[in-house]
This record gives C-alpha cells, sequence and structure tokens, in this order.
C-alpha cells in the first residue's frame, strides 16, 4: 500500500537550488488534511494532475478545498473528505541569489568615432543578481517535471540575455561617447542594461535584482585575432604587424606582448602608429631610390612584394604555403634575401 504523507516539508537552504520537487520522482500520496509546511525563503507551487492549482506562501497549511478550491472539481470529494489523491508539490527558493558572475567570452565591437581606426573591441567582467518573482509562472515555463532545478540549469541562458542587452547598451551609447568616456560611466551603463534585460527576466517569471560592471577595458586581441575577426584590411594589418615587430625589437628582444595588445582595440592607435609609420615610409622610399634592382639582407613581406612588384597578400600566400621561407618575430614575418632568391629560383 503506498505511504501517505500527512506532513509535506523541504528543510533545506535551497542555496544552489532553485526548484525542489516534492518528491523528486514520481507523486505525492496526500489526502484532504494533509500539511505542507513552508519556510519563510519558500513559496509552494501545488500540482495536480499536471495542473497548477495554487501557490502556496510561508506557513503551515493543511490541504482543504477551502485553501486549494479546485481541488474538489479534480478529486470528486465532498469538502472535508479524507479520500487519498496524488498530487505534485514544487517548493521554490524565493531568496535573492547575490553574486552571480558574467563576462565576455569574445570582445564587443562598438564604434570610436575619430580616435584610432574607428572602431574598439572592448571586454568586461562583473555580477548580477535576481530573484525568483512568480513562481508558478517559473515552474510552468522551465521548471517542468524536474526533479531539481538548480543554479546551472539557467545561468548559461541569464548571462546570453545579460551580454545582448550589455552589448545594445554600449551601442547606443558610442554613437555619442568614445570608448575613453565609457570607462567612467560603469554605473550608467550597468543601470541600462539592468532595464533593459527586466522585461526578459518578468517574462521567465524573475526579477533582476542588480546588475554591476566590475571593470570594462579594451580588449588585448593580437593584430592577427583582429585582421581574423574581419576588423583590419590588409594595409592596417601590416602596418600593425611591424609596429609590433619595431617595440618588441627596441624594449623586449626576448620576446613579450606586442603593441596591438590594448591599441589593437582602436585606442588611440593613429597617434601611436603616426610617427613610427611616416619614418618607415620615408626609410622605405630613400632606400627605393637608392637600388631598386637589388633587396635588402633581411625583408619584411611588404618589402618583398614590393620586390617582386606582387600584392602583399600574394606573399603571405606563399609564406603560409610553405614556398617562401620567412621567420616569424613575435607576430611579424622576415625574409631573407637569400630565401627571396631562392623562391624566384623555383
Amino acid at each position: 500500500m503506498a505511504r501517505i504523507f500527512d506532513v509535506v516539508e523541504y528543510p533545506s537552504e535551497m542555496t544552489d537550488e532553485i526548484v525542489h520537487r516534492f518528491p523528486e520522482t514520481g507523486v505525492a500520496d496526500l489526502r484532504m488534511g494533509s500539511q505542507v509546511i513552508v519556510r519563510e525563503s519558500q513559496n509552494v507551487v501545488f500540482f495536480k494532475d499536471g495542473r497548477a492549482l495554487d501557490v502556496l506562501g510561508p506557513g503551515r497549511h493543511t490541504i482543504t478545498t477551502a485553501n486549494i478550491p479546485l481541488l474538489v472539481n479534480l478529486i470528486g470529494i465532498p469538502f472535508g473528505g479524507r479520500t487519498p489523491f496524488t498530487a505534485e508539490v514544487y517548493y521554490v527558493s524565493m531568496r535573492e541569489f547575490p553574486d552571480r558572475k558574467w563576462g565576455t567570452p569574445q570582445p564587443i565591437i562598438v564604434r570610436n568615432v575619430g580616435v584610432g581606426l574607428g572602431i574598439a573591441l572592448l571586454q568586461g567582467f562583473g555580477t548580477y543578481s535576481f530573484q525568483v518573482n512568480d513562481p508558478q509562472q517559473f515552474v510552468t515555463q522551465l521548471v517542468g517535471a524536474q526533479g531539481a532545478y538548480r543554479m546551472s540549469d539557467i545561468e548559461t541562458r541569464l548571462r546570453t540575455m545579460l551580454l545582448s542587452k550589455l552589448q545594445d547598451v554600449l551601442g547606443e551609447t558610442t554613437t555619442q561617447s568614445n570608448v575613453l568616456d565609457l570607462i567612467g560611466l560603469t554605473e550608467e551603463l550597468g543601470a541600462a542594461v539592468r532595464a533593459k534585460a527586466q522585461d526578459d527576466f518578468l517574462a521567465l517569471g524573475l526579477l533582476l535584482k542588480s546588475f554591476y560592471i566590475g571593470n570594462l577595458k579594451p580588449s588585448d586581441k593580437s593584430a592577427e585575432e583582429l585582421r581574423q575577426m574581419g576588423v583590419l584590411d590588409m594595409q592596417t594589418y601590416t602596418q600593425l604587424q611591424a609596429a609590433d615587430a619595431m617595440r618588441e625589437a627596441a624594449q623586449n628582444p626576448a620576446g613579450g606582448a606586442g603593441l596591438t595588445a590594448g591599441i589593437g582595440a582602436g585606442m588611440g592607435i593613429g597617434n601611436v602608429l603616426g610617427g613610427t609609420l611616416s619614418g618607415m615610409q620615408q626609410a622605405g622610399a630613400a632606400g627605393a631610390a637608392a637600388g631598386a634592382s637589388t633587396p635588402p639582407d633581411v625583408m619584411t613581406p611588404s618589402e618583398a612584394a614590393n620586390f617582386l612588384k606582387v600584392s602583399e597578400e600574394d606573399i603571405i600566400a606563399a609564406i603560409n604555403a610553405g614556398e617562401l621561407k620567412a621567420r616569424k618575430i613575435g607576430s611579424a614575418y622576415r625574409i631573407s634575401k637569400e630565401a627571396l632568391q631562392d623562391y624566384l629560383k623555383g
């Protein structure tokens, strides 16, 4: 004979659980007069035959048709009867879930009008908090018949919603502010994301309590990564590679981070490269005038392309195919005169 539960309770802090079903599998055998105990930080959604009948708040509840009027239609008994019946009881944590982490797995591309490349790649991280606002809506929409519904079941979805809103807010804000301004507006940006995301949370039966931006900074993507993302043309990409190599040679012969780390996001790149590239162009022009027919002992892909009267893309393609030998220093290629001569001989 099935056990009849005269008292149903779930004495748990539910620190990681949002919903706990009683029992986790099957159904609870109850009867009119059974009691459901709900703690201060909980609500209970009472189900019968897959239908949500009522939400019970904190306290001790005796199951009667006075408390759950729809029961009389489902179990067909007069008021006050002791007839056994099956039901499901879902305990929902109503506490706030604080300090949940979010971060940008990939940089967010924004406008950066008037600065550097005119674009910026931003990365950020911070925290948010939420709580259940409508337990019945949350259980019916997301939980279904699961025995337990934990933070891990919904965190990815919530972070995706928040990052989508953050991208919208950054896109709107950069029409009037550049990236340097954004970094000083983290509180305002956080409030805007919270306002934008609130309706999406409410649609799930949740309330977004807070959204904080702990840090917002330019991405440290390299020139190569930026090119692969499609945000650099070949000319700018080559200039960034050259600047990387010059910086590494001057400051850290053993290797290190390139100049494009950070400024590759568009932070003042025009000012940094202006003098450097101007000097390179003047030196290149002088070298060409002195002897365009004789290649230097070591060349950049651009210089090799000029000597062979082909595009730099052709040189890079030959290097990648293994047809032209080159030495990669940091993120830049260097080609010896001998390697170029061997390439021409086939």
